[in-house]
C-alpha cells in the first residue's frame, strides 16, 4: 500500500508498506541539481551532497560511517541534473535510527571550513579520474554539444576553478535557495507501518519552517555539433546523440520501446549487429535520457581506433535505415515482455520501489508498476515508428575521445 502525506510546512512524505520483506529504504530528495546552476556556482549541488557526509552539529564523519556499518546498513547519496538524493538501505529495526541520522544530515551538516578544504581536494581528484576513464568523459562531453548554452551541458562535478571559489556562505545560500520545504520529498519502502513512519518523519522535520524555492528553469534545447578528445587510449570511444522527448510526453512509452529494441538489450540490433555479428565492439548500447522539457537519446560504442570512423558509419546506416524503415510487430511485442520483466523484477527490491516514490513525486506524477505495464502494453508499432523517425531523422551530434584529432559523423559529408 502507498500513502502520501503533506506535512504543514510543505513537505511531501510518500511511504509503501511492504510486510514481506525485512529491509527499508529511504531517502531524503531534493529538486536541485546542476542544471540550477551557473558557471559560477557549477559543481555546487554536488559539493553539498559530500559535504552532508562530513559532520553534524552531534556527529563527527567518522561516527556518521561507523553507526551505518555498525548497524549493516547501507548509505550513500547522488546528484543529477535535476535532483539530489540521500538514501538509506537498512534492516526494518534500524529504520528510525536511519531516518534519524538523514535528517541530523540535512537539517544540522555543519560544513566546516577544515572539511571543506579536504573535500574540495577529493572532488578534484573524482574529476580527475573521470578524465582518465573516456567511456565516462565522453558522455560529459555530449552533454556540453548537445546543450552549449545551458546548465544542461555542465558537468555535474563542476570545474577545479569553480571549487576553488567556494566559500562557507556560497553553500548556505545555495541551500536556503534551493532546499526548501516544497523542493523536498521523504520517500520511504519497506517493512514499516505508514503511521509510524509518518510520526517519525513529523517530529524530525515537522518543525521547518514553509519555504518555497523561487526560480525560472531556464528551457534547454538540442544543438548538433561535435567534439573530439585526442587522447592515447586503446579504444575509441563515440557517443553519438540525437533529439529526445520530455519525462512527460506522450512519445516516452513507444519510446522506451524503441530503444529496447535498437540497443537496450543483448538481442537488440546495434548490439547484435555490431557486435555479434561483425565482431567489431564489446559495449555498444543505446539509451534515451528524460528532462523536464526536452531528452536526449544516445548511442555508445567502443571500437579500436583504426576501426573507429567504419564503425560510426555502419552505427548510423542502422539508424538511418531503423528511422526509415521502422521495427517490427515481433521486435515490439519481444520489447514489451522485456520491459515488463524488467519492471516486476524491480518489486523485489526495496530500494527500487523508494526510488521510483521519490522521482515520481519530484515530477508531479504517480504512475504504478501496474498502470506502467498497462501503458507499455498499449503502445502500437505505428507510435514506436513515429517516435524513431521523430528522434532520428535529423542531424546528430557527436562526441568522441581516442587517438585522432577528428572523425566524421554519420550526417558529415565525406
Amino acid at each position: 500500500m502507498i500513502y502520501r502525506e503533506v506535512l504543514s510546512n510543505g513537505m511531501r512524505v510518500v511511504i509503501e508498506e511492504i510486510a514481506s520483506v525485512r529491509s527499508v529504504s529511504l531517502g531524503i530528495w531534493v529538486g536541485t541539481g546542476s542544471r540550477d546552476e551557473n558557471p559560477a556556482t557549477n559543481g555546487i549541488t554536488h559539493f553539498i551532497e559530500h559535504m552532508m557526509f562530513k559532520g553534524t552539529e552531534k556527529l563527527s564523519a567518522r561516527q556518521i560511517a561507523e553507526m551505518f556499518d555498525g548497524i549493516g546498513g547501507q548509505v550513500n547519496a547522488f546528484t543529477s541534473k535535476e535532483y539530489t538524493c540521500y538514501y538509506a538501505k537498512v534492516l526494518d529495526e534500524h529504520f528510525g535510527l536511519a531516518m534519524s541520522t538523514l535528517a541530523d544530515m540535512l537539517l544540522r551538516s555543519k560544513f566546516a571550513e577544515e572539511e571543506l578544504v579536504k573535500e574540495r581536494r577529493v572532488i578534484i581528484e573524482e574529476i580527475k579520474m573521470y578524465e582518465d576513464a573516456p567511456d565516462d568523459l565522453v558522455h560529459d562531453m555530449i552533454a556540453e554539444v548537445v546543450y552549449p548554452d545551458h546548465a544542461l551541458g555542465y558537468n555535474i562535478l563542476g570545474t577545479e576553478e569553480s571549487l576553488n571559489s567556494f566559500r562557507q556562505q556560497d553553500f548556505f545560500q545555495y541551500m536556503q535557495q534551493n532546499y526548501t520545504t516544497d523542493n523536498i520529498v521523504i520517500a520511504i519502502a519497506g517493512n514499516v507501518k505508514h503511521r509510524e513512519a509518518l510520526q517519525l518523519v513529523e517530529a524530525l522535520f515537522g518543525d521547518l519552517p514553509q519555504t518555497r524555492v523561487q526560480r525560472q528553469d531556464k528551457a534547454a534545447t538540442f544543438s548538433s555539433g561535435k567534439a573530439i578528445r585526442n587522447k592515447g587510449t586503446e579504444q575509441a570511444h563515440i557517443l553519438l546523440a540525437a533529439p529526445g522527448f520530455a519525462y512527460d510526453h506522450e512519445m516516452i512509452y513507444p519510446t522506451i520501446l524503441f530503444n529496447n529494441v535498437l540497443g537496450g538489450s543483448s538481442s537488440s540490433r546495434l548490439f547484435q549487429d555490431i557486435r555479434e555479428e561483425r565482431g567489431l565492439a564489446y559495449s555498444i548500447y543505446s539509451y534515451h535520457t528524460a528532462y523536464k522539457e526536452t531528452g536526449m537519446f544516445g548511442l555508445y560504442v567502443g571500437t579500436g581506433p583504426e576501426r573507429a570512423q567504419m564503425v560510426t558509419d555502419l552505427c548510423g546506416e542502422i539508424l538511418a535505415d531503423i528511422a526509415a524503415k521502422g521495427i517490427t510487430e515481433e521486435e515490439l511485442n519481444k520489447a514489451k515482455e522485456q520491459v515488463k520483466g524488467s519492471l516486476m523484477l524491480s518489486l523485489e527490491s526495496t530500494s527500487s520501489r523508494m526510488s521510483r516514490l521519490g522521482k515520481n513525486e519530484l515530477l508531479g506524477r504517480h504512475v504504478t508498476l501496474d498502470d506502467l505495464v498497462e501503458k507499455i502494453k498499449k503502445v502500437e508499432l505505428d507510435q514506436v515508428n513515429a517516435a524513431a523517425k521523430q528522434m532520428l531523422g535529423g542531424t546528430f551530434a557527436m562526441a568522441a575521445v581516442g587517438p585522432f584529432d577528428d572523425l566524421r559523423a554519420p550526417n558529415e559529408n565525406a
